[in-house]
């Protein structure tokens, strides 16, 4: 399974870690790749997509790499099992309702509910590290 993230602190990029451990932890391979270097076609064939990324700006997705990333993926992606994640300092999390949203409408079926955490995701590594086993079992 593919990790594919955008960090502009390191919080979103360590929620990737800890949910890799997790995937690692119930018996599947894993791996992290930040956007900018991910290979499309190899993650497109990927049986389930793994997505994460911090709130910008007023709560949108990072707009110079990760959103164009989206847009490419956006017609490609139908009937794939899609989790998501990601960090934020503000705001309620709408980032990444919006985002749900959008990913579920290129007709992708989400697995559990996205996990935001703010800010530092050190006090939430279990969180993390459960959502990663979730997604290995889904």
């Amino acid at each position: 399974m593919k990790i594919v993230y955008w960090s502009g602190t390191g919080n979103t990029e360590k929620m990737a870690e800890f949910i890799k451990e997790g995937i690692i932890g119930a018996g599947k391979n894993a791996e992290t790749v930040v956007v900018s270097d991910v290979n499309v076609d190899e993650l497109l064939k990927e049986e389930v997509i793994i997505l994460g990324c911090s709130a910008m700006g007023d709560e949108v997705l990072e707009e110079s790499e990760f959103e164009p990333f989206i847009d490419e993926i956006s017609t490609k992606v139908s009937g794939k099992k899609v989790a998501l994640f990601g960090s934020y300092g503000w705001g309620d999390g709408q980032w990444m309702r919006d985002f749900e949203e959008r990913i579920i409408g290129y007709g992708c079926t989400i697995i559990d509910n996205p996990l935001i955490i703010q800010n530092e995701p050190d006090d939430c590594k279990q969180e993390c590290i459960d959502f990663g086993i979730k997604i290995a079992l889904a």
